[in-house]
């Protein structure tokens, strides 16, 4: 078992409550969670948009979590393994590159969102990349 992809399985599964419960915490939580004020606002109108979104957020966190899973032996070998969590890991770690990209390109729209939510990402990143380097020469094969 792949104690990496097992944390990043679970993480995943974390943050995707996470954004389920923003959604019934209302706009608020939308705010707080540094969604944008587009976002808040629209939930405020009673808008499906921010709601829709996030569902969506949580669904593919979740389909990530199953990738880790799978890379970890806990579930069955899905399709495309190999790839997939090298996609998953890129996607994450150049996410966590956020705050280099604004502080280029937008300084003024640097925020503590930016720079926690980073972090975070960052560590969810590691967690799919070291666990995709460990578990690699069994990846392909069938268990």
């Amino acid at each position: 078992m792949n104690k990496w992809l097992v944390m990043a399985g679970l993480l995943s599964i974390a943050a995707a409550i996470a954004h389920v419960a923003v959604i019934f915490g209302g706009p608020d939580w939308y705010r707080f969670f540094g969604a944008g004020e587009g976002m808040a606002q629209a939930a405020e109108r009673g808008s499906l948009r921010p709601a829709l979104i996030t569902l969506c957020i949580a669904a593919i966190l979740l389909g990530w979590a199953a990738y880790a899973f799978s890379g970890s032996g806990l579930i069955p070998r899905l399709p495309l393994i190999k790839p997939a969590l090298i996609l998953i890991s890129a996607i994450l770690l150049a996410r966590a590159l956020a705050p280099a990209a604004i502080l280029l390109f937008a300084p003024g729209r640097m925020s503590p969102f930016v720079l926690w939510s980073s972090a975070i990402v960052l560590i969810l990143g590691m967690a799919y990349a070291v666990g995709t380097w460990i578990a690699w020469p069994f990846l392909g094969s069938h268990r």
